[in-house]
Formats: C-alpha cells, sequence, structure tokens
C-alpha cells in the first residue's frame, strides 16, 4: 500500500543490528568497507544465513569467489544447510536480469562492488566510472524492488573506501568493519545512516565458527586487572549511545644520558598526548622532558573520545610517581591548555556503565552528572588530579 510504514527486518545478529540503528531498513543501500581479511565476508555470509534461516529469501553474489568456495566457507562456518542463493558474478546485466526474473530478496550481497562491471560503460572493473555506474544500477534496482542492499567496497590504504567518493553519498548507510588482526574483536561502526544514529557500533570476537556477538565489550577490553599496577586507569568511552570501558597504560623510563627522549602512543593521537604533557608540565610543574613516554590502549582500541584526556594524563601520573590507582577507579573529562577539566557529553552513561561493572569511583569534570551508585568526585583543575594521585597509598 502507498505510504505504508517500513518495517525493519532483523538480521538475526543483535550486534549488527545495533550499528545499523536497528535492523536492515527494506530499499536501504549500504556500503561496507574493511581491511582485506579483517572478516566482511565471513559477517554478511552470517547474516544472510540467519535471515535465510528466518523465512527471508537471500542472495549472495561474489565477484572475488567461485560459488563453490564460498560454499566450502558457508561449510567451515556450520552454515551449509542455510538456503541461501549463492552466485558467482561480475556482470551487473547478468546480476539483474536474473533477479528481475525472481521474486525480489529480502537481502541481496554483492562483494565486492569494485569487482563488478557493467557493459555499457568504459574501463575495467574497478576504475571510478565502473564503481559509480554499477553501484547507481545496483542500488536503482534495490530502491523499486524494497531489497536491502549490501555493497562490499575494498580500502585503501589510509583506510578509506576505494572508488570515487559520490559512492559513500549514494548509499544510505556507510559502515566501517575495523579490528587489528592480531587481536581477535572486531568492530562494525556506522559512519553514515540515514536511518539511524551515526557512530553506534557493534562488537564482534573472532572464533572459530566465525564471528560472535559480544554484548558486554567493557568485559573485553578490561581483562587481566587483578592486580593493581602504577600507569594503569580505566576510561569510560562512548561509542554512540554505548559506553565502552578500556584501560590507558602509561610507561614512564627515565634516561641517564642527553639523549633524545622518544614518545610513543598506541591507539590514540600522538599530538594529543604531546599537548596534554605540556600541560602537565606547564599547569603542574611536572617533568616529562627527561623521560621516554609510552602510552597504550590496551586490546587495540583506538581511542578519539576527547572525555579520554583525564585518564591519560592519570595513567601518565601515576606512572611518574610510581603509584598505582585505586583498582574500582574510572577517570574521564577534557583538559585544556589552561589545565581546567572540561565537562564532557553523557557523564551520567558513563559513570553507570562503570558501576554496573562493579566500579565504585569515579573521577571527573567537577559539574558532571555521576551515577548515584557511584562514589563521584569532581575535579576543577588538572592540579587537583595531581594531587588526588600523588596522595593515594
Amino acid at each position: 500500500m502507498p505510504g505504508a510504514p517500513l518495517e525493519r527486518r532483523p538480521t538475526g545478529l543483535a550486534e549488527f543490528d545495533r550499528a545499523l540503528g536497528g535492523g536492515l531498513v527494506p530499499g536501504s543501500a549500504i556500503l561496507m568497507g574493511g581491511d582485506p581479511g579483517i572478516g566482511k565476508s565471513t559477517l554478511l555470509l552470517q547474516a544472510a544465513a540467519k535471515i535465510a534461516k528466518a523465512g527471508g529469501e537471500t542472495v549472495y553474489v561474489s565477484g572475488e569467489e567461485a560459488a563453490g568456495q564460498v560454499r566450502l566457507r558457508a561449510s567451515r562456518l556450520g552454515l551449509a544447510d542455510a538456503p541461501i542463493k549463492l552466485a558467482s558474478a561480475t556482470s551487473v546485466r547478468d546480476i539483474l536480469t536474473t533477479l528481475h526474473s525472481m521474486t525480489p530478496p529480502a537481502f541481496l550481497v554483492i562483494d565486492s562492488i569494485q569487482t563488478m562491471h557493467s557493459d555499457t560503460i568504459e574501463g575495467a572493473p574497478g576504475t571510478v566510472s565502473q564503481v559509480r555506474g554499477c553501484a547507481f544500477e545496483l542500488i536503482r534496482y534495490a530502491k523499486e524492488s524494497g531489497t536491502a542492499l549490501v555493497l562490499v567496497g575494498h580500502v585503501t590504504k589510509d583506510g578509506s573506501i576505494a572508488g570515487p567518493r559520490v559512492l559513500e553519498h549514494m548509499v544510505d548507510v556507510v559502515m566501517s568493519f575495523e579490528g587489528e588482526r592480531s587481536h581477535q574483536y572486531r568492530i562494525l561502526r556506522a559512519l553514515k545512516n540515514r536511518f539511524g544514529a551515526v557512530d553506534e557500533i557493534g562488537v564482534f570476537a573472532m572464533a572459530g565458527q566465525g564471528l560472535e556477538e559480544v554484548r558486554n565489550p567493557s568485559m573485553l577490553f578490561l581483562s587481566g586487572r587483578d592486580e593493581p599496577l602504577a600507569g594503569s586507569a580505566v576510561f569510560p568511552a562512548l561509542e554512540g549511545t554505548r559506553p565502552v570501558l578500556v584501560e590507558v597504560q602509561a610507561l614512564i623510563v627515565r634516561l641517564q644520558s642527553g639523549a633524545t627522549p622518544r614518545r610513543a602512543v598506541v591507539g590514540w593521537d600522538s599530538g594529543r598526548l604531546a599537548m596534554l604533557l605540556a600541560v602537565l608540565e606547564s599547569r603542574c610543574g611536572l617533568n616529562f622532558s627527561s623521560a621516554e613516554v609510552y602510552l597504550n590502549v590496551a586490546g587495540g582500541y583506538r581511542l578519539s573520545d576527547p572525555a579520554a584526556d583525564v585518564a591519560v594524563a592519570a595513567a601518565l601520573v601515576s606512572a611518574l610517581a610510581d603509584k598505582p590507582l585505586p583498582t574500582n577507579s574510572v577517570w574521564f573529562g577534557e583538559i585544556s591548555l589552561a589545565g581546567e577539566v572540561r565537562p564532557v557529553a553523557h557523564a551520567g552513561l558513563r559513570t553507570k556503565e562503570a558501576a554496573k561493572l562493579g566500579f565504585g569511583i569515579g573521577v571527573g569534570p567537577e559539574d558532571a552528572d555521576g551515577s548515584s551508585d557511584l562514589n563521584y568526585r569532581g575535579l576543577k583543575q588538572l592540579a587537583n588530579l595531581v594531587d588526588r594521585v600523588m596522595a593515594s597509598p
């Protein structure tokens, strides 16, 4: 019926649905990028199998593997009995002709858009004109038929999706599948979403049977915190509306000679670390100029939240003084160049997550709205943080 409201279709993977904003919207076009081997095809094959088993028609078109190879992967993932229609094709005309001759599927995966080509467009597969033209034809089919379409996209060295930038404007949702191959976790992040909030994430862990959902990601990044150690602080990060507790680790090594000290950062912005060290030296009188500074965000997590400043500062001061922070404490807040601790968004969400996971102390901006289950201690200046850490037993 014209004008009838669209109903989202769940994929069967709650974390995937969360990143999408609640499930697949009929007729939507989704672009998913990620490094080679990160698990894009595995995730989409698992989602297709869940939808197919729930009674939805699913089509998986691979331009990189033969249908038999996709079946072999499905069998390894325990999905051999899923009624997915598989095809190995790269011609958009052939794909659309076949799709028009059948009932429109609920879920269509094209893996990947860079391997597709149209005989009405000049150029080899993967060129700007081919990618743009093929994507346009497939998206038009999705809009007309009500099929939820997922286009898998290759990425460049800097992590952005290869091909014309207009591709990201053409689709409704742009998703990034991220993670370090050396770590088991993977994060599905929504970068653009016309039907939901951006910056929502879904967290998965790579296992022998494919990708497993991680319902409580905080536990993934806080393992092995039995003994209190100097230079370790817990930060309640926020991804969309989801709080995730991560551990920030700092190590200070004093140099005996006049060598230039190193500054090494993993998982945070090196420029922000340099700024924070300058504020600690200028406003608090601490000396880092003759020491090497190493900063790491545990678990391979990458932080971009400015509220991490206080947690990083606490870890640095703790490492410098060789005094462990209380193991049941979380630290958050933005630090200005004047040394002020500034308020951050959603302080209540952060402290509630910390309280839920058994943390008892929260340290952050003075006027933050802390959880009633947490002993909250406000900071006005960075010097207050230094005094608090130095005074700890």
